[in-house]
């Protein structure tokens, strides 16, 4: 079938997008669903800064590709060996597909999987090879999703069907931002009633995360960050204390306000000194957690007499510790019963021809989630 789609063709790419135009809007060729596949009509996805990292070059990837991995839509058709999915059913997508056999999908750590994470990297389907094309050429898909598109063939194993009635703009935030963040407050952290908690960089991620920890019944939660406005959000959305990133004395000012650090401290800005922030502010025999994707090739430079003097913990956190089948139905529930703000998160909206503009907005933080419509 013939779709359109945001197409990726080189990268790096320089902003402001409105004018360089990374992603082109084209016409392609989409092959129907193999094996354990799903043809889905996407109906929105939102715009992310792993998405943007592919179009600055932080991330390398393959091209031509399709970009975009946080998505909801509805089932079309069906590949041979999918009997538990109908044309009609609504879905999420998730940016790993998980095996289901390979040592982490067996210990329960889907976000692990190596055969998925391998598909990813190749822009490839986790069954091998790729549904999209352009004159006969074939077109790398995003982490398994490629959902900047009218439709996309997706595994199985990247989407989880869900039951209620929300809109398909908020579900999507689902299939990533809160996945990430929620699951990193929830699942990596085990952040527990009464603790104090930190979160460094308020996008989309950042934002969840605060929430995943409110829910969790932290007594404190700070929100760090360098935007203002961004600032003023999270503590309309429950954090208890605010402070500038920038400023000079920030380590010590939260390190005094909470005498002598936090429990927690989430980084999720996808930046080294975010990272070592988030560090710095943490107590003595606390933990750290990042979700934020630095650049590859920069790295952080770590105490190792600070780490075990202090007792400290320094954790990596992917699709936020999450099994999404489980976990996703789990925060859809909170947020239906009020413990999850997630609709405020959702802050722009555009078409499909307009996503340049969206990344523009994301780039220079004038949004948290952008969703495009489809």
């Amino acid at each position: 079938m013939k779709i359109r789609a945001a197409v990726l063709n080189e990268s790096p790419v320089a902003a402001p997008y409105a004018q360089s135009r990374p992603l082109r809007i084209e016409e392609l060729d989409l092959a129907p669903p193999g094996r354990d596949e799903v043809l889905v009509k996407i109906r929105a996805a939102g715009l992310c800064h792993s998405d943007l990292s592919v179009i600055d070059g932080n991330r390398p990837r393959p091209v031509p590709m399709v970009l975009g991995h946080e998505a909801a839509g509805e089932v079309v058709e069906t590949g041979e060996g999918v009997d538990d999915l109908q044309p009609g059913d609504r879905v999420v997508m998730v940016f790993v597909p998980s095996c289901g056999h390979c040592a982490p999908c067996a210990e329960g750590r889907p976000a692990l999987c190596e055969p998925g994470n391998a598909a990813n990297g190749r822009g490839e389907m986790l069954g091998g090879g790729r549904r999209l094309s352009v004159d006969g050429q074939p077109v790398h898909h995003h982490i398994g999703v490629s959902a900047f598109a009218e439709h996309a063939v997706i595994s199985r194993r990247s989407l989880v069907k869900i039951e209620a009635d929300i809109p398909h703009e908020i579900a999507a935030l689902f299939g990533c931002a809160v996945l990430t963040g929620v699951g990193a407050a929830v699942n990596t952290a085990r952040i527990k009633a009464g603790e104090t908690v930190a979160v460094v960089g308020l996008g989309g991620v950042g934002l969840s995360a605060l929430l995943g920890a409110i829910a969790c019944g932290a007594s404190r939660v700070i929100a760090v960050d360098l935007a203002q406005d961004k600032l003023d959000l999270a503590l309309a959305l429950g954090a208890t204390d605010a402070f500038k990133a920038d400023e000079p004395d920030v380590v010590e000012a939260v390190r005094q306000a909470t005498k002598g650090g936090v429990d927690h401290g989430l980084e999720m800005a996808g930046s080294v000194k975010a990272l070592d922030l988030a560090y710095q502010i943490t107590r003595r025999g606390g933990t750290t957690t990042t979700a934020g994707l630095a650049n590859p090739a920069h790295t952080l430079s770590l105490s190792p007499v600070r780490l075990v003097a202090e007792e400290r913990t320094l954790k990596g956190s992917y699709v936020g510790s999450c099994v999404p089948s489980r976990d996703i139905p789990r925060f859809i529930e909170l947020y239906q019963r009020g413990r999850l703000a997630v609709d405020k998160l959702w802050t722009s909206s555009g078409s499909l021809d307009e996503i340049n503009e969206g990344f523009d907005a994301l780039n220079e933080g004038r949004t948290i989630r952008h969703i495009v419509r489809m």
